[in-house]
C-alpha cells in the first residue's frame, strides 16, 4: 500500500471539521415523505440508481487526481489503526471528494504533502508540462497522426504517454469494468421503473456505458433532455470546468492554427457526476411558468440575428425543467469545493446530442438551495446591506435568479467557444448571470414577475454577488461575480454608503444589458485575446469588495462544506 504524509495538522483539521467551519447540506432522509410515497417499483429503481451513482464517483476520483483512490485506501487503513488525524482528513476528503480542492476563502487545500492539483488533473500524465504537451501534439499532427490527436483532444478520453507521443483512451475503455457495473445497475433500475419514458432513457444510458461510442451518449442525452413528467431523476453530469490543460492550446497560435487546418477541435475533458433524486411536482410546476417566455427572450438577446441559439423563437422550445429532491449527488456534481451546484443546464454546447436535434434540460437542487440558518442570514444582511433595502432581500429570489441563469445558458451563440480557452467558462457563466438580470424588466412587463418580485430579484442578486475573498482565475463561477461587481460599481448600479451596499434598483437591469451585449460579442467573435483582455480588465478586487469581504468573514466562519445522504447510504446497503 502506498504511504502518504498527511498535510493538515490536527489543529487545522479540528477547526475545518468543526460545525462552525463545515457546512452540511442534508439530502433526503429515510423517512422523507417524498420517498415513502413512491411506488414500490420506483423505490427499487432508486436503489439501483444510487448504486450506479456511487460507482461513477469512484471513476471520477481517478480522473480528478491520479492518487485519490490509493489515498482513500491509505486513510481507511490508518483509521482502523486509530489514527485520529487520518479520521478527520477523511471527513474533508469525503466532503470535497478528492485530495485537492479549494475552500470558501479561495485557499488551496491539499490533504497529502507533495501532491498538488495539476492543470491536467488526473486526465493527463502527471509529469506532462504545457510546453511538452504542445510540442508532442505539433509533432504528431506534422507526422499525419490526425485521428490519434483527435482522440487525445476529445472531451471523453484519458491521455497517457505512448513512447515519445501521447495516446487518448476513451473513458468507457479506460474504466470498462466499473462502467459495466454501472450499466448493470441501471439495467436493473429499468426493470422496475414505472415510467415508460424514464425506462427508455435508462436503457439508452446503460447501453452508452458499455461501448465507447459518442453517438450512444448522444441518444441517451437526447432522451434525458426530453424527460418532463417522471417520478425520478437520474443524471450523469459531464462538465469540463476542471481541465485547465486542454484550454492552453489556443494560447499557442501556431498549434491552434495547425489543428484548425486539420479540423481538430481541442475540447476540455469532461468530469463526471451522478445525481439521483425524486422530482418535486409542485416545484416543477412553478419552474415551468417561464417556459412560454423563452422564445421572446431569445428574440431579445443581443445580436440575435448573427447566430443560431438553442432556443429557436420559431419552433417548439426544446427545454425541459424539473425541481428535484436530492437523494445523492456524487462525483463532480457532489464535490463541495468552495461551493456546490444549485442547478445545472445540460447537455453543454460541446455535446453531440445537440447536433442531432436534442434539447437541453434544467435540473434544480432543492436540498442545496435551502437556507438552514435564517438567523445567520439576518446577521449578514445587518452587516452588508442598507437597512432600508432589507425588505427587498428574499432568499427565494435567489432561486428565481438561478432559474434565469440556467435558462440563459440556452440563449446566445450555440457554439462551445473553445477558441476562448481558459476564459471560455468565465465568459459563459457571466453571460448566464447577465442574461438572468437583463430580462427581469421584460419578464415583469410580460407578467412573469410582480413589481415587488422585480425589486427582490435585483437587490438579492446584487447583495449576494459579494464574496468572502478574492477568487483565483480558475474559479469561473466566482471570477465572474468580481467582474460584475467592478462593472456595476463603475456604472452606478450600487454604492457603498457607510460601509453598506445600497442598490440603485432602476439602474441595474440597463447595466446588465450592456454587459450582456459585450459578452455575447466576445462569444460571437471567439477571439482569445479579446476575451482575455475583457476578463482581466474587469477581474479587479477593489477596496469596497475587500471591505464587504471582511464583514462577511466576520459573520460566517464557513471554510468547507459537505453533503449528508442518509437515504442513499441505506439504499447502498440493500
Amino acid at each position: 500500500m502506498t504511504k502518504f504524509e498527511l498535510n493538515l495538522s490536527m489543529e487545522e483539521l479540528e477547526k475545518r471539521t468543526n460545525k462552525d467551519y463545515l457546512i452540511t447540506k442534508k439530502m433526503l432522509k429515510c423517512d422523507a415523505p417524498e420517498y415513502l410515497e413512491l411506488a414500490d417499483g420506483d423505490k427499487e429503481t432508486l436503489k439501483h440508481l444510487v448504486k450506479a451513482a456511487y460507482i461513477l464517483e469512484k471513476i471520477n476520483m481517478q480522473i480528478d487526481c491520479h492518487h485519490n483512490l490509493e489515498f482513500k485506501e491509505f486513510l481507511e487503513n490508518e483509521i482502523t489503526k486509530g489514527n485520529e488525524q487520518a479520521k478527520l482528513t477523511k471527513v474533508l476528503f469525503d466532503a470535497q471528494k478528492g485530495m485537492n480542492a479549494i475552500d470558501t476563502m479561495s485557499n488551496k487545500i491539499n490533504l497529502a504533502k507533495g501532491i498538488k492539483e495539476l492543470p491536467g488533473k488526473g486526465v493527463y500524465p502527471e509529469d506532462l508540462s504545457k510546453e511538452e504537451f504542445h510540442k508532442i501534439l505539433t509533432g504528431m499532427v506534422n507526422d499525419g497522426k490526425i485521428e490519434e490527436v483527435k482522440k487525445i483532444l476529445t472531451q471523453r478520453s484519458v491521455v497517457e504517454r505512448n513512447g515519445d507521443e501521447l495516446i487518448g483512451i476513451d473513458y468507457i475503455d479506460k474504466f470498462k469494468e466499473d462502467f459495466s457495473k454501472m450499466a448493470d445497475e441501471i439495467d436493473k433500475a429499468a426493470e422496475t421503473s414505472t415510467n415508460a419514458d424514464f425506462t427508455e432513457y435508462l436503457k439508452l444510458q446503460a447501453k452508452a456505458l458499455r461501448t465507447a461510442d459518442p453517438m450512444l451518449d448522444a441518444y441517451a442525452d437526447k432522451k434525458w433532455a426530453a424527460l418532463q413528467d417522471t417520478p425520478l431523476e437520474f443524471t450523469i453530469t459531464r462538465e469540463n470546468y476542471e481541465d485547465e490543460m486542454t484550454g492552453t492550446i489556443v494560447e499557442n497560435k501556431e498549434l491552434a492554427a495547425l489543428l484548425e487546418t486539420h479540423g481538430i477541435k481541442p475540447i476540455p475533458k469532461d468530469f463526471l457526476g451522478g445525481r439521483v433524486g425524486i422530482v418535486n411536482k409542485k416545484g416543477t410546476d412553478a419552474l415551468m411558468a417561464i417556459k412560454k417566455y423563452l422564445p421572446t427572450l431569445a428574440k431579445n438577446m443581443p445580436y440575435a440575428d448573427e447566430y443560431e441559439q438553442n432556443i429557436n423563437p420559431d419552433s417548439d422550445t426544446k427545454q425541459t425543467m424539473v425541481d428535484v429532491d436530492l437523494v445523492a449527488v456524487t462525483g463532480d456534481v457532489g464535490a463541495y469545493r468552495g461551493g456546490i451546484t444549485l442547478a445545472e443546464n445540460l447537455p453543454n454546447d460541446d455535446k453531440l446530442s445537440l447536433t442531432i436535434g436534442g434539447g437541453r434540460r434544467n435540473v434544480y437542487h432543492r436540498q442545496i438551495r435551502f437556507i438552514s440558518d435564517m438567523k445567520k442570514l439576518q446577521e449578514r444582511l445587518d452587516e452588508i446591506l442598507d437597512k432600508n433595502q432589507h425588505k427587498y432581500y428574499l432568499d427565494e429570489a435567489d432561486h428565481w435568479f438561478t432559474i434565469g441563469h440556467e435558462n440563459a445558458h440556452s440563449l446566445g451563440p450555440k457554439k462551445a467557444c473553445e477558441t476562448l480557452g481558459k476564459y471560455r467558462n468565465i465568459i459563459e457563466e457571466n453571460k448566464a448571470d447577465m442574461g438572468s438580470l437583463a430580462f427581469v424588466d421584460l419578464l415583469t412587463e410580460l407578467g412573469m414577475y410582480t413589481e415587488e418580485q422585480r425589486k427582490q430579484i435585483i437587490v438579492t442578486t446584487v447583495a449576494d454577488n459579494f464574496l468572502k475573498s478574492k477568487p483565483t482565475l480558475s474559479q469561473a463561477h466566482r471570477v465572474r461575480t468580481v467582474m460584475q461587481n467592478k462593472y456595476f460599481a463603475e456604472r452606478g448600479a450600487y454604492d457603498i454608503v457607510d460601509g453598506k451596499i445600497h442598490v440603485n434598483i432602476d439602474k441595474v437591469v440597463h447595466i446588465a444589458k450592456e454587459m450582456l451585449a459585450e459578452i455575447v460579442r466576445i462569444q460571437i467573435e471567439g477571439d482569445f485575446d479579446k476575451a482575455e483582455k475583457y476578463v482581466l480588465d474587469n477581474f479587479v478586487w477593489t477596496d469596497n469588495m475587500e471591505l464587504i469581504a471582511q464583514k462577511l468573514q466576520k459573520v460566517s466562519k464557513t471554510l468547507n462544506g459537505r453533503t449528508e445522504s442518509e437515504l442513499a447510504e441505506k439504499l447502498l446497503k440493500e
